[in-house]
């Protein structure tokens, strides 16, 4: 005989409770003028903890908690393999079917924090559910490493993908980049060196809520608080990643990509972002000027998403499967176009 009704009531129970819990604190916390505005499904409890990086007491912990791995698709096989400088984890379907093409792939984490293993399960999904090899590459991190280095970084990995593309079995023409938030940013400032250096066409940009442009720090502080990653977080990243302080009327060619004054000429781009992510503004506007610059972009706006919200916050959300589903099919429809 089964006894598993007193089971499902506790669970219930539990669930009403941090249910109720997770509306208690954010509506006597920091973050209760923006509740309104996220979306019902990504009010998790998780959003009450105060998230902030300005310091390096607060990296050192932030470093830590993204210190585990993510998990692994089932039916993708993963391989670790070293460059020159750092390495690259390689996601590919099982089964030895030739791939469709291949992404490269750069973590988030605010140019300060993060390494390839966080994001198995974004590459390893993208892989099994595109058909395409997909390489997570490490990059150096700031404030130890600034600016160029993590870029440089990018540079060899492409090199590195580029060069062994017959041996992962992929066309060198179908080689697109992407990352989420840093990454994305970083994948931005990829395509553009790659274009002035005359380096193998880049075939598609997938950014997703991209960290672009320092220059945000100069924005007055919203009265709607923003989850996650917030301006404080933001003026301490891009002054680690930059070597100096953010916003400064002038920056490094290619440290910030949206603030490159041409952009004719970049491959093609879809851009996700969420409305009151820190980045939505910087986003849109990025999109807006590949546009008007010729180049092809599709901005995908989800109503109701924070930064990073399909990243362990609310992955199971209709939110963000929504967001999922916009991004996997313009990657989809980038790699079966003609070339």
């Amino acid at each position: 005989m089964r006894h598993d009704g007193p089971v499902r009531t506790a669970r219930r129970f539990l669930g009403r409770t941090a249910a109720l819990a997770t509306r208690l604190l954010l509506r006597i916390g920091p973050h209760r003028r923006v509740l309104p505005h996220v979306a019902p499904d990504l009010r998790v409890p998780s959003l009450a903890l105060p998230l902030s990086v300005r310091s390096s007491l607060h990296l050192a912990v932030l470093r830590r908690a993204m210190t585990p791995g993510s998990t692994v698709e089932p039916g993708v096989e993963v391989t670790e393999i070293h460059l020159d400088h750092g390495r690259v984890l390689v996601h590919r379907p099982a089964g030895g079917a030739p791939a469709a093409g291949a992404l490269l792939w750069f973590h988030g984490g605010g140019y300060v924090a993060g390494r390839p293993e966080n994001d198995q399960h974004t590459c390893s999904w993208l892989a099994s559910r595109l058909g395409v090899v997909v390489v997570a590459a490490e990059y150096r991190l700031a404030p130890e490493d600034p600016f160029p280095a993590a870029l440089d970084d990018a540079v060899a990995a492409l090199d590195w993908l580029h060069d062994h593309a017959e041996q992962l079995g992929v066309d060198p023409a179908r080689v697109a980049v992407g990352g989420a938030s840093a990454g994305g940013g970083l994948a931005a400032a990829l395509a553009q060196r790659a274009l002035d250096e005359g380096r193998t066409p880049i075939a598609f940009q997938l950014l997703v809520y991209p960290m672009l442009d320092d220059r945000t720090v100069r924005r007055p502080v919203s009265r709607r608080p923003h989850l996650v990653w917030n301006p404080r977080s933001n003026r301490f990243g891009w002054t680690g990643y930059l070597g100096h302080p953010a916003g400064r009327d002038a920056a490094p060619e290619y440290a910030a990509a949206a603030r490159r004054a041409d952009l004719s000429g970049l491959p093609p781009a879809w851009i996700g972002v969420g409305d009151i992510d820190l980045f939505h503004d910087e986003d849109v506007e990025y999109a807006r000027r590949l546009t008007a610059a010729g180049v092809r972009c599709t901005l995908h706006v989800e109503p109701g998403m924070f930064h990073g919200a399909d990243s362990g916050f609310g992955d199971g959300a209709e939110t963000t499967r929504r967001f999922r589903r916009a991004l996997l099919a313009a990657a989809r429809a980038a790699f079966t176009e003609p070339v």
